[in-house]
C-alpha cells in the first residue's frame, strides 16, 4: 500500500512516500517559513522522487496533534484536499508516538516532549524493546517539574536510557541532564518527521482503522490561545 505521510505540527515540516515497510522518497525543512509556503511543493517533489504522482496514493497519514494550533490544521487541511477527491482512507497520527519512531531501532525509553509554553509540555513517554514500541502513558500537558519528577523516578527504576526526543527536547533537558541514563537525541533524530508518521499508521491500515477525510480533525490537549482569552473574558464578565 502507497502511503503519503505529512507532518507539519511546529516548526520542522515533511513529508514521505511509503510502499508498505519500504520508504521511498522523503522530504524535510526545518526553516521559518509557513507550512503553507513549503508544505505542498515538498509533496510535489517528493512524489517525483518516489516516480509517482498523486493518483497512485492509496492512503494517507497524518500528524493530528499535538503542536502548534495552526500547524496541525494545515496539515489537517491539506491531507482533507488530497485524499477527499477519491474519498481515501486516512490515518490520525499522535505526533509524539510519531517521534518514538525516531528511535524505533534502539531498546531505550523516548520521552517526547513538545514545548506548549507557559512551563507546559505535551508529553508522552514510551517504552521501545526490540523494534516494538510500547505507550507508557497518554499523551498530555503537564508542568516541566512534574514530568521531571516522573522521568527521576522512571531512570532510577531502569537501566535504560531515557532518550528526550522534540522540539521541546532542548528546553527539558535543561532541567533533567544531570539525572542517570537521561541523553538528549542526536540532532538527526531530535524532530517529529513525516517517515515515522506513515510507519506509526501501517498498522491502523492493516487493521483497516481510517478514517474518511471529512473525519479528520485536530487533536488539541488544550485550547487555542485565542478561545482560552475568550473563554476566560466570559467568565470575568460573569463575576
Amino acid at each position: 500500500m502507497k502511503i503519503l505521510a505529512i507532518e507539519c505540527s511546529a516548526t520542522p515540516a515533511s513529508v514521505a512516500v511509503l510502499d508498505g515497510q519500504k520508504l521511498l522518497a522523503s522530504a524535510y525543512v526545518n526553516v521559518k517559513l509557513t507550512h503553507s509556503q513549503t508544505l505542498m511543493p515538498m509533496v510535489e517533489s517528493t512524489l517525483k522522487a518516489a516516480k509517482l504522482n498523486i493518483n497512485d496514493i492509496e492512503g494517507f497519514a497524518i500528524s493530528s496533534g499535538p503542536g502548534s494550533f495552526t500547524g496541525v490544521r494545515i496539515g489537517i487541511s491539506a491531507v482533507k484536499g488530497l485524499a477527499a477527491p477519491q474519498q481515501l482512507p486516512c490515518v490520525a497520527v499522535s505526533t509524539l508516538l510519531a517521534m518514538a519512531q525516531n528511535y524505533s531501532d534502539t531498546d531505550c525509553i523516548v520521552c517526547a516532549v513538545m514545548d506548549a509554553r507557559c512551563n507546559q509540555l505535551y508529553n508522552a513517554i514510551f517504552d521501545i524493546q526490540n523494534g516494538e514500541i510500547t505507550r507508557l502513558t497518554d499523551d498530555r500537558a503537564l508542568l516541566c517539574n512534574e514530568l521531571l519528577q516522573e522521568i527521576k523516578a522512571l531512570s532510577q527504576s531502569s537501566s535504560k536510557n531515557v532518550i528526550i526526543v522534540g522540539d521541546g527536547a532542548e528546553i527539558f533537558y535543561k532541567v533533567a541532564k544531570e539525572l542517570k541514563n537521561v541523553k538528549k537525541a542526536h540532532p538527526s533524530r531530535e524532530f517529529q518527521n513525516a517517515v515515522g508518521v506513515g510507519y506509526s499508521a501501517l498498522i491502523s491500515f492493516e487493521n483497516g482503522e481510517v478514517l474518511s477525510p471529512d473525519k479528520l480533525l485536530p487533536f488539541y490537549l488544550r485550547l487555542p490561545q485565542a478561545e482560552r482569552e475568550l473563554k476566560m473574558k466570559k467568565e470575568n464578565e460573569k463575576l
